[in-house]
This record gives structure tokens, sequence and C-alpha cells, in this order.
């Protein structure tokens, strides 16, 4: 793999978890990192996973949606036992993950955060997310990236 590794990547390294890192070349004018993901390493878009921070009832949880889709911040709250939701703001987002937007991973949080994946993955053999940094996508079970994550799995896409 060019370049260093991320959080995300060291949580796979060191639990042995079987993965596969697909880098890509990052344009900056890309609307939509997900999209641009497909694109580019020519997937899936159902199989292809974005990382969305929000906040539930004042705490920030990680929803993971396929990036055809959007966030349902109802299904996210009652899946996190909370309220109500709303997008976290960009920049505590990045704050609490480390990653910076467009590079959130599921996996490698600075800060302890709820995981809520969407119940869609678990119906694919592997899924695609971000592996911690633009251009970089990580391809691994959604059963490995559901366990690492600690996450709950909810139908959370709208």
């Amino acid at each position: 793999m060019a370049g260093k590794g991320t959080p995300a990547t060291a949580v796979l390294t060191k639990q042995k978890v079987p993965h596969t890192l697909h880098a890509y070349d990052h344009d900056p004018r890309a609307e939509s990192y997900g999209l641009e993901a497909v694109e580019a390493l020519g997937l899936d878009r159902a199989r292809v996973f974005k990382t969305l921070v929000a906040e539930v009832d004042g705490r920030l949880v990680v929803g993971v949606v396929p990036v055809t889709g959007q966030l349902d911040l109802k299904g996210l709250a009652a899946a996190a036992g909370g309220k109500k939701a709303k997008m976290a703001d960009p920049a505590a987002a990045q704050r609490a993950t480390g990653y910076v937007l467009g590079g959130i991973s599921p996996l490698g949080h600075r800060s302890r955060l709820p995981v809520v994946i969407d119940a869609s993955a678990p119906t694919f053999e592997t899924v695609f997310c971000s592996a911690g940094r633009r251009g970089l996508e990580m391809e691994l079970a959604p059963g490995d990236l559901v366990r690492l994550a600690s996450a709950v799995v909810a139908p959370i896409a709208a």
C-alpha cells in the first residue's frame, strides 16, 4: 500500500481481519467521496458505504449507510436509543474521529463513538468503506466490520 497506514488499517492489522485495501487518486473537486470511490474503483455502488457523524440527543453517533442513499436521522436516533438526531458539526466530527471529512472510517476513532451500520450491509459477502483517508477504501466482511466497530445493525438508510 502506498503511503502510511491509518488508525482504521491499524485496527484491521492488529485484529488480523482479512481485508483488502483499494487506493485511488482522489480528485479534490469530487462532490461525493463515496461515489468517487465507486467510479474510480469500478465498484457496485450498493456495496460501498459512507461514514457519517450525527448528534443524537447531544452525543456523537456514527452512521454507516450506502453511498447511494441518505442517513435516516430518525432511524439512527432510534437505533442509538435516542429521540432526536441531527448531522454533527463537521469540526466536531473531525475532532472526535481523528479523520478528515471524506475520509472518516467506521474504525479507529480518536474517541470511542457508538456506530450503527445499515441493515443492508450484512446482505453482501464484502463491503467497502473508507479506510481513514480520502482515496483509500477498505473491503471486508460486514460481520467483521460490525464486530470491530462494536456496531448495532439497523435500517438507517433513507
